[in-house]
């Protein structure tokens, strides 16, 4: 599913595809005009008509869009049952036939993957038990008074990891009884210097409208988000390796946590993320890197242990090829 913001830019990649024996369906899902904070007029309204005056309504657009697309009937059609839906940065996402085997012989119409919570996910939304239905409580619907206990991995064990199963005749079912009324979550924003709001849905919050809906809890593996350039190192490094479309996790690192890693602004880009580095580096015995400043890598290098690299203000700093660094603190090229 995309939204107008990328579907020319989807459009490109998948043409590689075009030969292989790989069908690949792509549809957009809804746009809605962005409000004025101050008097819920429609931004388009006041003159804002380009693609700024308006948005994507959420994950949550996803069930009316494959009904409005035609997708949902032409699956239906081809005989298909459920349909396996996860966010495109999740790289852990991929069919699992035993989960699929457990839904059809116990007649579930939907299906959540959750996964342990560690401190990195205190925000992710959680299943509740509310009003007997298994309902999705995310942060943004909890009091502040309470955001402390939501964040607790004591209390709250569990998170989204939004990998969703659900029958697609189902789906026709409700979008037709137009019975779907997730809860709308405000999203505040700011287009040139006007106060907006988007009102978003979340996929994960239909869950309670569905009969015999479940949650399936996960091994961490099957949630392996890539959100920013530190989750990229993550990725691209030896810590994990690629083949048939399978991204598997290296045996060799015991320790079941990946590193904890922290880039400072210049490695934000992609662009400059990679050039920033000859190679990446080794970190099967990596626990915590953090680079501040302006910081170059060589080829080969190694990290074990905490490592923390800062450059000076005005100052280039680069790791020597080969270089192996392990609970070493570097603020220059004396430390090395």
């Amino acid at each position: 599913m995309n939204s107008f913001n990328t579907h020319d830019d989807t459009s490109k990649i998948i043409e590689k595809y075009s030969k292989s024996n790989v069908e690949i369906h792509t549809f957009n899902q809804s746009q809605y005009p962005r409000l004025c904070a101050d008097d819920f007029v429609p931004l388009p309204c006041k003159g804002k008509t380009d693609k700024d005056g308006w948005y994507p309504p959420g994950h949550g657009d996803v069930f009316p869009s494959l009904m409005n697309s035609g997708k949902l009937d032409a699956l239906i059609s081809q005989g298909k049952e459920y349909v396996f839906a996860a966010n495109s940065d999740n790289l852990g996402a991929i069919v699992d036939l035993k989960i699929l085997n457990h839904l059809i012989q116990n007649k579930n119409e939907y299906c959540m993957e959750v996964t342990p919570k560690t401190l990195a996910d205190v925000k992710g939304g959680t299943l509740i038990s509310y009003e007997g239905k298994v309902q999705l409580l995310e942060i943004a619907q909890v009091p502040d008074e309470h955001v402390n206990e939501f964040k607790s991995i004591e209390k709250f064990k569990i998170f989204n990891t939004n990998n969703l199963w659900v029958n697609l005749k189902a789906i026709k079912r409700l979008v037709e009884a137009d019975a779907l009324k997730m809860e709308i979550i405000p999203n505040p924003k700011e287009v040139d210097g006007i106060k907006v709001l988007q009102l978003e849905t979340a996929a994960g919050a239909a869950i309670r409208f569905f009969d015999h809906a479940i949650g399936c809890n996960v091994h961490r593996s099957r949630f392996l988000p890539v959100k920013a350039t530190s989750d990229l190192l993550l990725v691209q490094s030896d810590l994990y390796t690629l083949a048939d479309g399978f991204v598997t996790r290296n045996e060799a690192r015991k320790n079941p946590a990946n590193p904890t890693i922290e880039l400072g602004p210049e490695f934000k880009k992609v662009g400059n993320f990679l050039s920033r580095f000859k190679s990446i580096p080794s970190i099967i015995e990596l626990d915590s890197l953090k680079v501040t400043g302006d910081v170059w890598f060589g080829a080969n290098i190694t990290l074990k242990g905490k490592v923390t690299i800062a450059a000076k203000s005005g100052e280039k700093l680069e790791i020597p090829d080969g270089a192996v660094l392990e609970n070493k603190e570097i603020n220059g090229p004396g430390d090395l």
